[in-house]
């Protein structure tokens, strides 16, 4: 799907054209790719094209290429073919992991009610604790994986004794519709839409059972290189969030013109999204930290990381 432009060595190959083309080089830049999903904040960004304006003064151009989930979106920073984009707290865990070349640039509110783990009204299992013995479908290594690992610990169930069928969005929603799976976690706006077509039961959100954020990350060479490119889109992501906050009416209309999501459930996704973004910090760092060191002790990533390793440094001019 993604196509890996590497950075060509040799005489007669550092052609200023092939710097410019690779988007890792620190030649001039004149495209910056962000990666992003159906909702929250870089979907208002993309739709008020507050990027756009703030990078056009410097000749640069701005691409945006759609996820359906976070790992498939670090996968793609990993590889260079976006420079940035935004993902739930565990795609970068998963992705430091394997070795992946990116870095934590900014943190945005977390998923919180726009997260959940439900199922149908006419499903026998009435709480976290039913959940022993049964299916959940989930996407591997997404911020809702993180969710079921951290609610299922919290009812006192050991992971091993639910079976997660690792889905996509799409595929989980199939699979839901056609009872293959009894419960599902997902976000926003998959849980809105799910939401307004079956009305389910729904066991936990996010913001009753973590306490943690989403991420806007980026390539780590680019980062590097481009670091004014970063700390733009970073500032302009503020104005997004301020614009949202002050039109809260007008935020839902704005999520259906980009995504193509019916506008009932983005109006549910919007009226429950917290907007905001702000610097990594100590304490956010460790937080991160305690979902990772969770992972490894139940053999969900192949080794331990630090988190810190991986936080960008922003220029201070």
């Amino acid at each position: 799907m993604f196509t890996l432009t590497r950075r060509i060595f040799g005489a007669g190959l550092l052609a200023a054209g092939l710097l410019a083309t690779s988007g890792l080089s620190a030649a001039e830049l004149t495209e910056f790719k962000i990666g992003y999903q159906k909702t929250g904040l870089p979907v208002i960004a993309r739709q008020q094209q507050i990027i756009e304006k703030a990078l056009e003064p410097k000749g640069i151009t701005v691409s945006w290429v759609e996820f359906t989930a976070g790992p498939p979106l670090v996968e793609a920073l990993n590889v260079g073919s976006i420079n940035v984009g935004w993902t739930g707290d565990a795609p970068p865990i998963f992705g430091q992991a394997a070795g992946s070349a990116i870095t934590y640039v900014a943190a945005l509110p977390s998923n919180g009610a726009g997260e959940a783990i439900f199922v149908k009204q006419e499903s026998p299992i009435q709480s976290l604790a039913d959940l022993k013995g049964k299916t959940i479908g989930v996407g591997k290594g997404t911020s809702a994986h993180n969710l079921v690992v951290a609610a299922l610990e919290k009812a006192g169930i050991d992971f091993k004794d639910v079976t997660p069928v690792y889905l996509s969005p799409a595929d989980a929603a199939a699979a839901f519709a056609s009872d293959k799976i009894e419960a599902w976690a997902v976000w926003d706006p998959f849980f809105a839409i799910a939401e307004t077509r079956y009305k389910p039961r729904i066991l936990t959100t996010s913001a009753e059972t973590l306490n943690v954020k989403t991420y806007f990350l980026a390539n780590r060479d680019f980062a590097k290189e481009h670091p004014e490119t970063v700390s733009t889109a970073i500032a302009a992501l503020k104005d997004a969030a301020a614009w949202a906050d002050a039109n809260r009416d007008k935020v839902a209309e704005a999520l259906h013109e980009v995504t193509g999501v019916p506008l009932e459930a983005q109006t549910i996704a919007a009226n429950r999204t917290v907007f905001g973004i702000e610097p990594i910090t100590p304490e956010i760092v460790a937080s991160q930290q305690q979902t990772a060191d969770r992972f490894f002790k139940l053999g969900l990533i192949p080794k331990q990381i630090t988190i810190a390793d991986a936080v960008w440094t922003a220029p201070t001019n």
